[in-house]
């Protein structure tokens, strides 16, 4: 019976404070891996969406032995206004100047010197932007910074400004393209087109 009961006293002992303290730091250790995990898991399902929704793109030509290239992100509609008052664009921080994508902004490389509507470019990379203050008048902006974010804008490191031709496409295009092609000998064209608008602008190699 005595032994019983020293038995029972043992174990109706609480545990040494170490011991309390070591539980206690693994329970913490345990809630965190399984924080950390739910969070890769979450990250891991909505990266793919997210980046569907304006998937990576781009375009290139080769125009008298010169190569230029364009690399975009390209977004959709979705049944949302984009251009003007209220639009989607109009949300940016850098509006009425437009990323002309989405995500990063707009790279631009050419192995040649070149005439983009009047304006000399050297060879070299650049950024694209377009001034849609006017959505029915575009302005074509190549900026001489590069590697920012789409959503950085400095108006003073701008190349140079042009004027764009703007049309309507038959239909509504739902997903945003840009297309570099070649025309004749030594020219070829640049063209943007989105939602209800078509807006290019000649080049000529140099």
């Amino acid at each position: 019976m005595i032994i019983g009961m020293t038995h029972a006293r043992l174990l109706s002992r609480p545990l040494p404070l170490y011991n309390r303290q070591d539980m206690h730091m693994k329970s913490t250790m345990t809630v965190a891996r399984f924080a950390a995990l739910a969070v890769a898991l979450v990250a891991a399902a909505g990266a793919p969406a997210l980046a569907q929704e304006s998937p990576a793109a781009r375009t290139s030509v080769t125009i008298a032995g010169k190569t230029l290239a364009i690399r975009y992100a390209a977004p959709s509609v979705r049944k949302r206004k984009i251009f003007g008052p209220g639009g989607l664009l109009s949300m940016d921080p850098t509006y009425p100047a437009w990323r002309a994508g989405a995500n990063a902004a707009t790279a631009f490389h050419t192995d040649a010197d070149l005439d983009i509507g009047g304006l000399s470019v050297p060879k070299g990379d650049y950024t694209i932007y377009c001034w849609v203050a006017d959505p029915e008048n575009w302005q074509l902006i190549i900026s001489k910074e590069t590697g920012q974010w789409g959503l950085t804008y400095h108006p003073k490191l701008d190349l140079g400004r042009v004027k764009m031709t703007m049309s309507k496409p038959p239909a509504l295009i739902e997903t945003y393209k840009m297309t570099l092609s070649a025309g004749a000998g030594n020219a070829g064209k640049l063209e943007l087109a989105w939602e209800n608008h078509v807006a290019s602008v000649p080049i000529t190699v140099k």
